[in-house]
């Protein structure tokens, strides 16, 4: 049976066959028209009406989206009451301040939840939800996390209407928005009776922005979570367009170099036994790094940070450093941090092996060593990924809303879906919603995308399970 669609709403059948009784009576009336002449008019009409494309969904899906749609104002009541609870992810009061506000709607449809606490990586901690059904279909686990990048001090702090259709907020599309995506997503498969029969764990972490230490506690309830699911959804935004979603991300990990010279009278530089010093030392590494890597497509390193002179110190705490030299004195030390983003741990195997050989070429009178930190990884495109794609693009196109294409990993950052690489059959991101300026304060949601992409999530789990 075929609907018409809309952003916001199905059109049910009876208002189909209405309109074409219209346009037969209208056509009927004006026997004179010829076929093409009238095919036309219906077209003008059409357009000038808007009316959405033809799709089809099964009662279920009918359902679901009808709830969506009645009960979209309470979502986002909630979700600005989240928004307007500070949680960076160091007010550890307001993150779990946060889950607290969430935990009672899972409980309520049937998920049982817990509060893990961080005190062990530094952290908050995270809240999990599980559902165990007892339904033949995928063990999905659903990511999103409570954690923005804007702390007690920071002057964004409130959910503020723009107009109609846009509202600013700290962390409304990254990520509270995609917290409340999900939630509706799994209130309306509840409403259907479809959630009962699913096998779904909710893990949103309380520290994504910024990681807790060590990796191996801070990501410890997401990591177990993936090795007992079969596929992975990520609520986070995305690139802000509702017309892609992500199947792959960079990875994001540190490296440092540590640069020695031979320190001496600056007119003595060159010298056989004194070498050009730990400054031109460093800047022969960069250079090579940029000449062999930055051809490789998805791979990226940025030095982000360097000092260099007679005397150097570093604090890794607070990102600075303090540099003391002479013109006149060759550079004893030098120090560089940057960043190494790379789409598969092959990628970035390569891309390391490359840098270490550079380093170890080394001018006269000069030593260097590099020191990589895992930091996230990267989830690396596979068919796995593309074809849990094509089944939300296809949820998509009949709910009206055009099909889905995925994000170019080069503008997707690292997100806690990476760390389910390699231990899911099928992984996707950038369900969350849409909008622009995150992590700054114009921070922007378009709030049509709430119910549009509650419903789209909806349809994406339902189906997995069909």
């Amino acid at each position: 049976m075929f609907l018409i669609h809309s952003v916001d709403r199905v059109w049910p059948p009876g208002a189909v066959i209405d309109i074409l009784h219209i346009l037969n009576s209208i056509r009927s009336k004006v026997l004179s028209m010829t076929c093409s002449t009238f095919n036309a008019i219906v077209l003008f009409l059409a357009m000038s009406w808007q009316l959405p494309s033809f799709a089809q969904l099964d009662r279920v899906e009918q359902a679901m989206v009808e709830f969506i749609d009645d009960s979209n104002a309470a979502a986002e009541e909630l979700l600005i009451e989240s928004v307007n609870i500070n949680s960076g992810t160091m007010n550890f009061a307001g993150v779990r301040r946060v889950g607290e506000l969430l935990m009672p709607h899972f409980d309520a449809i049937g998920f049982e939840t817990r509060w893990e606490d961080g005190a062990s990586f530094d952290r908050a901690g995270h809240l999990v939800a599980e559902i165990r059904g007892e339904g033949e279909g995928p063990k999905l686990l659903l990511i999103g996390h409570l954690d923005t990048v804007f702390e007690p001090d920071n002057p964004f702090q409130r959910f503020e209407r723009i107009d109609a259709e846009g509202a600013t907020g700290p962390g409304i599309t990254d990520m509270k928005g995609g917290n409340l995506i999900m939630l509706q997503a799994l209130r309306a498969l509840n409403a259907s009776g479809q959630l009962q029969d699913m096998d779904i764990t909710v893990v949103l972490t309380g520290d994504e922005e910024l990681s807790g230490s060590p990796l191996s506690l801070s990501k410890k309830a997401l990591i177990d979570a993936a090795e007992y699911a079969d596929i992975a959804i990520g609520f986070e935004d995305g690139d802000g367009n509702p017309a892609t979603a992500n199947i792959s991300r960079r990875g994001s990990s540190d490296w440092t170099l540590q640069v020695k010279g031979t320190p001496a009278h600056s007119s003595q530089v060159f010298r056989e036994d004194i070498g050009p010093g730990a400054i031109y030392e460093t800047a022969r590494i960069l250079l090579l790094f940029m000449e062999n890597l930055q051809q490789e497509e998805n791979l990226t390193f940025n030095p982000g940070r360097i000092l260099g002179g007679s005397e150097i110190t570093h604090d890794t705490q607070s990102s600075s450093g303090t540099a003391f030299g002479k013109n006149n004195v060759v550079a004893e030390s030098a120090l560089v941090t940057g960043d190494l983003r790379a789409v598969s741990l092959e990628q970035l195997e390569r891309a390391r092996s490359t840098m270490r050989e550079i380093v170890a070429a080394n001018f006269p009178q000069t030593s260097a060593e590099i020191e990589f930190d895992d930091g996230y990884p990267p989830l690396a495109p596979t068919e796995g990924n593309a074809e849990l794609l094509r089944v939300y693009s296809g949820a998509s196109l009949d709910l009206g809303f055009g099909s889905v294409a995925p994000v170019n990993p080069r503008l997707a950052g690292a997100a806690d879906v990476s760390f389910t690489s390699g231990l899911v059959d099928m992984a996707i991101d950038g369900l969350g919603l849409s909008g622009s300026g995150g992590h700054t304060i114009n921070e922007t949601a378009r709030m049509s995308a709430l119910p549009s992409q509650s419903k789209r999530a909806a349809l994406l789990m339902y189906r997995l399970y069909k």
